[in-house]
C-alpha cells in the first residue's frame, strides 16, 4: 500500500524473519558467534536468553544456515510435549525409529553418538522456547548427556529462552544440570545507535532510494518506546509509514511516530508498548512488594496490640520488653 509511495520494492518492517536480509547488531554478533564456540568447543550445554522479541529465533536461524554438513541437527522450537511426544520428535528428526520404548530409543542414541565419534561428526539438539520446559524434561536432557563415552565429546545441547529460564534452572533438582552448563550468554536488545542501523538496513533491503524517511527524532522515539526491542521497532515502523502514506507526509517524523505509538498502545499496559521487563526491574517490584508486604504485618501487629481482647496473643509482646509496648496499651 505505502511502498510505491515511500519508493520501497517491499515492506521494510516485516515481522516473518528473512534469513537473506539478518541485520546482526554487535551483540547478536558476538551472540553466534558465541553459539558457533559452543559447537567447534565441544561444549556439551549452553545457555542463551533473550527478551522477547529480541531476536534470538533469527539468531537460531542463522546459526543453522551456517552449519557444516557433519551436524546433525535437532531443532525443537515448540518444547511444550509430554516426554513420550519429546522422545518421538527427536528420534524423528535424527532419523531413529520410537516405537514408545523408551529403552531401545536410548541405545539408538547412543549407537547414533558413537557413529558419529567414529565418523568425525557431530550432533546438535537445539531447544526453542525452553523456558516453558518442565523440570522433569529438562531432566530427561541432561540425561541423554550421559549416554556419550568418554572422550567422544560429540553431542552439543542448547538450552535458549526467555531469561525465565534462569529462574527455571535455579530448581534444586536441577542442580546437576547448571554444573554441566559450559557457556551462558544473553543477548541484549539494541542501543540507540543501533537502533538507528537497523531502520536503516530493513530499509536499504526494502529498496530505498534514501534513507532519511524517518528523521532523527523519530528514530530516537522509536528507540525509546520499543526499548531497543527489534520485534516492536518493526511493529511502530510498519505502523508509522502507513499513517504516514494515509496523511500523505514523506518524512516519518516524531508526531507520527508518537500517534502510532498511541495507535498501538495496549489497554491496561503501563507502558506505551509491551515491552519485556529487564530482570533487574522485575528483582526491583519484588522487592517493593516484598517491602510492602512487611510494612502490612507491623501495622496489623500494632493494631493488635491496642486491643486488650487480643493482647495477651501478641506477637511483639513475646519479643519484646513491656515497657516498649506501654504507648500502645490504652
Amino acid at each position: 500500500m505505502y511502498t510505491k509511495y515511500y519508493g520501497l520494492a517491499k515492506k521494510p518492517f516485516a515481522l516473518t524473519p528473512d534469513p537473506a536480509t539478518v541485520f546482526m547488531s554487535e551483540t547478536h554478533q558476538e551472540g553466534l558467534a558465541i553459539l558457533k564456540y559452543g559447537i567447534l568447543s565441544k561444549k556439551c550445554f549452553l545457555v542463551l536468553t533473550a527478551d522477547v522479541g529480541s531476536g534470538k529465533t533469527t539468531l537460531l536461524q542463522a546459526l543453522v544456515n551456517s552449519l557444516e554438513q557433519d551436524v546433525h541437527l535437532c531443532l525443537l522450537n515448540n518444547p511444550i510435549l509430554h516426554r513420550d511426544e519429546f522422545f518421538s520428535f527427536i528420534a524423528k528428526k535424527l532419523g531413529l525409529s520410537w516405537d514408545g520404548n523408551k529403552a531401545m530409543f536410548l541405545i539408538e542414541f547412543g549407537l547414533l553418538l558413537k557413529q558419529c565419534f567414529e565418523k568425525g561428526e557431530r550432533v546438535l539438539l537445539i531447544v526453542d522456547e525452553a523456558h516453558v520446559l518442565p523440570v522433569d524434561l529438562l531432566e530427561e536432557i541432561r540425561l541423554l548427556s550421559n549416554l556419550e563415552e568418554k572422550g567422544q565429546d560429540v553431542l552439543s545441547i542448547f538450552l535458549v529462552g526467555q531469561p525465565e529460564l534462569n529462574e527455571r534452572m535455579s530448581d534444586d533438582r536441577l542442580l546437576p544440570l547448571r554444573q554441566r552448563i559450559g557457556i551462558r550468554f544473553h543477548l541484549n536488545r539494541f542501543d540507540l545507535e543501533e537502533t538507528r542501523q537497523y531502520i536503516h538496513f530493513r530499509l536499504r533491503t526494502a529498496g530505498a532510494r534514501h534513507l532519511n524517511i524517518f528523521s532523527g527524532e523519530a528514530i530516537a522515539l522509536i528507540h525509546e518506546a520499543s526499548q531497543g526491542t527489534p520485534r516492536l521497532i518493526n511493529i511502530i515502523g510498519d505502523h508509522a509509514l502507513l499513517t504516514g502514506f494515509a496523511e500523505n507526509k514523506p518524512v516519518i517524523g516524531a508526531d507520527l511516530v508518537r500517534e502510532s505509538i498511541d495507535d498501538l498502545h495496549f489497554p491496561g499496559e503501563d507502558n506505551p508498548l509491551p515491552v519485556a521487563r529487564s530482570p533487574r526491574a522485575k528483582g526491583k517490584m519484588r522487592a517493593v512488594f516484598g517491602g510492602l508486604g512487611v510494612a502490612f504485618l507491623v501495622v496489623v501487629l500494632l493494631l493488635l496490640e491496642m486491643v486488650p481482647e487480643v493482647r495477651k496473643f501478641s506477637l511483639l509482646g513475646r519479643l519484646f520488653p513491656e515497657s516498649w509496648l506501654q504507648y500502645l496499651h490504652f
